[in-house]
């Protein structure tokens, strides 16, 4: 249990590096935008406000989850990085379509006003810098496990492919086609509209118990490879945090010995931990021929 708390703290480093760039990188983008006159980063600069936002749910879901166990929470306060991530892709989705609105009304109140190609240079310096810190975020989350900093790595990357279309609309606003700058937000919405999507589907999914069923098939098939195992009869498995919450019912030969039964559970959590990273596992040991 101390790993997952020292994993949270790091997932936790890697929001609130989100949060500072977000801060700076907004404050550059809006203030630019309207400087250049371009709609297309502007809509990046709001999307990067309200990431200010999701990046403080993210950091506080993290600090929640951190509470060790207690009366109420026998399991801990794990889930809270779940529901952060939830939060989070709830604002997206809510800045994508303000977005999207914006862009449409830009579009419709069309005025023939091209952004300085300034604009264009600030998004593409925004993309690599968010586009680095995506790297670095994926790549943590990846290694602690972490639903919350996926999330937020999820949403660096798309804030990363938005200011490169940005730039790319502001661009051929340049070349006799102003129209593309206002298109570019609307696509911009579309993208944070999809992507908070994508979170908000995985975070729904874990919060109520779901579980990749290909996943729990390799499970089996592990624990079949135990000689003691018989065979697996119920296997269930939740996400909890960035734990896996597994019950299984195995089948054993009924002379064992109670000891040696023990033994064999330990084993199938002993396979369970080194191939799936599942740390807290509950085994029913049955008789064969029951």
């Amino acid at each position: 249990m101390e790993e997952n708390y020292k994993n949270l703290k790091i997932a936790q480093r890697g929001a609130s590096i989100s949060l500072i760039v977000y801060i700076i990188l907004s404050a550059l983008k809006l203030f630019m935008g309207y400087l250049t006159h371009s709609k297309a980063l502007t809509a990046d600069g709001l999307n990067n406000s309200t990431d200010i936002i999701s990046s403080l749910a993210i950091i506080i879901g993290l600090k929640i989850a951190r509470k060790p166990a207690d009366e109420d929470h026998s399991y801990g306060h794990l889930r809270a990085e779940t529901i952060a991530a939830l939060v989070a892709a709830i604002i997206m989705i809510a800045v994508g379509i303000d977005v999207i609105y914006n862009g449409i009304y830009s579009a419709v109140f069309f005025k023939a006003k091209a952004p300085e190609i300034t604009s264009a240079v600030i998004a593409v310096i925004c993309a690599a810098i968010i586009y680095f810190v995506y790297v670095y975020n994926k790549k943590t989350a990846i290694k602690i496990n972490s639903q919350a900093l996926m999330a937020a790595a999820k949403d660096n990357l798309s804030d990363a492919l938005v200011s490169i279309g940005a730039a790319v609309g502001i661009i051929a606003s340049q070349f006799g086609y102003p129209w593309i700058d206002p298109a570019a937000s609307i696509i911009v919405g579309i993208i944070i509209c999809k992507t908070g999507y994508e979170i908000f589907k995985e975070s729904v999914h874990n919060l109520t118990d779901g579980f990749d069923r290909n996943k729990l098939d390799e499970m089996v098939k592990s624990i079949n490879s135990i000689k003691e195992v018989k065979k697996v009869r119920d296997i269930k498995a939740r996400v909890h945090g960035n734990n896996i919450l597994t019950d299984i019912v195995i089948a054993v030969d009924p002379r064992l010995t109670v000891g040696e039964s023990h033994k064999t559970t330990e084993q199938v959590e002993m396979v369970l931990k080194r191939d799936f990273n599942v740390r807290h596992v509950i085994v029913h040991v049955e008789p064969e021929d029951r």
